[in-house]
Order: C-alpha cells, then sequence, then structure tokens
C-alpha cells in the first residue's frame, strides 16, 4: 500500500508518498480502507514544526479519516467488514471526563496517523458514521465537528434560546454556527470577510460582525443581545481576542477556548473574569461517547458538513497551504 510520510524533517517539503506494506489487524483491531481525510491546523503545525511538541519521525500525519472496515480480527464485536467508520482522535477516551484523555494516544501526532491506504485502529477507537453523509463530508467529523458539540453540547449544556458567539468560519467553527441553529440558538458569527459572513446568514446565522470594521466588535455583540451578553463563546483566537470575547459574555456565561489563531502571546485580565463571574474551560475535541452522541443528531438531523475544497490525497502539502492561508469556509478534505 502507499502511505504519506513526514521523514527528515519538519516541513511541507519533508512529505513524501511511500510503499509500506499492507497491515493485518490483530485481535482487537480493524483494518479501514481510507476513503477521505480532512485537515486541521494542528496537521499544518506538525507538518512544519511550529507544533508545541516534536512528534518522532518518521510520522504518518492527520487524525480525521472515513473509510470501510475490510477485515477484522477475532476478538473484534463493535462493528463489522463492510461498515463505513471514522477513526476518533483520542483512542481510548471512551467517554468521561478530560483527565481520561490520555495524550500518548492521539492520532496524527503521539501515534500514527490516517493518510494511508489501509489504517489499522483499535474497535474501541472507531464509530460508524451517518448514512447520509458523503465520505467527504463524513470524513470533516473527528476533529473539527466533535470539538464544536463537545463545548456546546456535551460540557457546555447547549439549550434552545442561547446566544453563541462564533469566531471565525473555519472547521470548528462553521460546525458551531451548525449545531447553535440545529438546537434553536442564535448564533453571532465573526469573520474579516463580507463574502463569509453572507455564506454564515445563508447557514442560519442571525448576525454577522466583521472584526476588520470593527476590532472592538463586542460592543455590537452586546447590542445585539440587549445588553445581556452571549451565553456561549466559541474562543478559537487565543489571547488577541480573549478580552474581547469576556466583554461579550453574559453573567456566568461560558467561554470555550480552543484555538490561538492570533497568536498565543497577550495580556488577559483576571479581574474580568471574576467580574463576568466567567466560566472557561479548555476544549480538545472529545471522547467516543460524544463522536456517538453527535452522530445521531447529525442523522436525525440530516446535517450536511460544509466542504470547502477538495484535494487527491496525494495533494497534502498543497491543501495544508490552502489552510495556512485562511481563506476557507468549513472543511478542506483529502480523497483517495
Amino acid at each position: 500500500m502507499q502511505a504519506m510520510v513526514l521523514d527528515g524533517g519538519r516541513s511541507l517539503g519533508h512529505l513524501h508518498v511511500v510503499e509500506r506494506e499492507t497491515p493485518s489487524p490483530l485481535p482487537h483491531q480493524v483494518i479501514i480502507q481510507v476513503k477521505a481525510a480532512s485537515i486541521n491546523y494542528r496537521d499544518y503545525e506538525i507538518v512544519t514544526g511550529i507544533f508545541s511538541r516534536a512528534f518522532p519521525l518518521p510520522l504518518v500525519p492527520l487524525s480525521d479519516c472515513v473509510g470501510i472496515v475490510v477485515a477484522a480480527g477475532a476478538d473484534v464485536t463493535r462493528v463489522r467488514v463492510g461498515d463505513r467508520v471514522c477513526g476518533t482522535f483520542w483512542q481510548g477516551w471512551l467517554g468521561g471526563p478530560a483527565d481520561l484523555a490520555d495524550p500518548s494516544r492521539q492520532l496524527g501526532g503521539a501515534l500514527q496517523g490516517v493518510l494511508a491506504e489501509f489504517v489499522a485502529l483499535d474497535q474501541d477507537g472507531v464509530v460508524r458514521v451517518p448514512d447520509h453523509l458523503t465520505d467527504e463530508e463524513a470524513a470533516t467529523l473527528p476533529c473539527a465537528a466533535v470539538t464544536a458539540w463537545h463545548a456546546l453540547v456535551t460540557e457546555g449544556g447547549l439549550k434552545a434560546g442561547d446566544d453563541v458567539l462564533v469566531q471565525g468560519t473555519g472547521g470548528v467553527a462553521i460546525f458551531a454556527l451548525q449545531f447553535a441553529v440545529m438546537f434553536g440558538a442564535r448564533a453571532i458569527v465573526l469573520s474579516g470577510s463580507d463574502e463569509k459572513g453572507e455564506k454564515a446568514i445563508a447557514l442560519g446565522a442571525s448576525c454577522f460582525i466583521n472584526y476588520r470594521r470593527e476590532p472592538e466588535w463586542s460592543a455590537s455583540v452586546l447590542t445585539f443581545t440587549g445588553g445581556r451578553g452571549v451565553d456561549h463563546v466559541i474562543e478559537v483566537g487565543g489571547a488577541q481576542t480573549f478580552t474581547q470575547s469576556l466583554l461579550s459574555l453574559r453573567l456566568a456565561g461560558q467561554i470555550s477556548a480552543i484555538g490561538y489563531l492570533g497568536g498565543q502571546q497577550g495580556t488577559v485580565d483576571p479581574l474580568l473574569i471574576f467580574r463576568k463571574r466567567a466560566r472557561v474551560r479548555g476544549i480538545s475535541v472529545g471522547s467516543r461517547q460524544s463522536f456517538e452522541d453527535m452522530n445521531r443528531a447529525i442523522a436525525f438531523n440530516h446535517l450536511k458538513p460544509v466542504v470547502d475544497s477538495i484535494y487527491p490525497w496525494t495533494a497534502l502539502g498543497d491543501a495544508l497551504l490552502a489552510l495556512e492561508r485562511g481563506r476557507h469556509f468549513g472543511k478542506i478534505v483529502l480523497t483517495f
């Protein structure tokens, strides 16, 4: 089989397609023939060497894929040959609190990733995907969708009538918008592009704010919510946007800290957190239970993930460059 590996250094130029032996399943494993994969900003950081950790090379990158189970070990009972499944980002985190997530069991980093024609995963580390999704759509679920669901629903208790502030229009942000609409909440979307803002409104956003024209965007958020503030913030900007997020928050509202696209350096006033009685939590994807709960909701509501563009899997470098430029709306996908 063929696989993509990062080897000899950390840059887009160190990605290579290589021949490897097709894996055979251990008693508790399944072999997945990969049909599609999707990329996350974490993948760009790992490949280019700017991630917070440097994982041993050679490394098969990426954590998100969908495929068909083509072989199963003797002890496998959760899935069958022929099932269409995704791998879970956190192998071994079946449910419960985040301290059960083992950092040594993240695909595409501490563990080898999924950008190969065939992948072996533990039966406990896969979930069936909704039948109405294409392979390209299903491949977007393991990180971006689960992160948004875990933040808003599993941890956040999202309910109808809530106000959700969504930063940006990348993978996590668009899923957060879609889940907010699904639950009957109002979504306020921030973007630096009017074109993307129009697309967000078409997806059901109740309000769009261009943060380039309004760098102090919390004022518009408060105006839209009648001075109350939002119940949830999907915080992907990092330290540079955190103060505005706090100012946008209602008393005892929630901030889900997910990314740091605006940079890691900055100042946050702890007194403002105190005054807002803010609940701030870090979100790093979610458990298999969150994934399965989300898939049931996606299937019931016939939700369709937003795919921005599709590349052949061997063009990972081009896809990561497109991700880094930040012009996408939704997810970038690779197909086999």
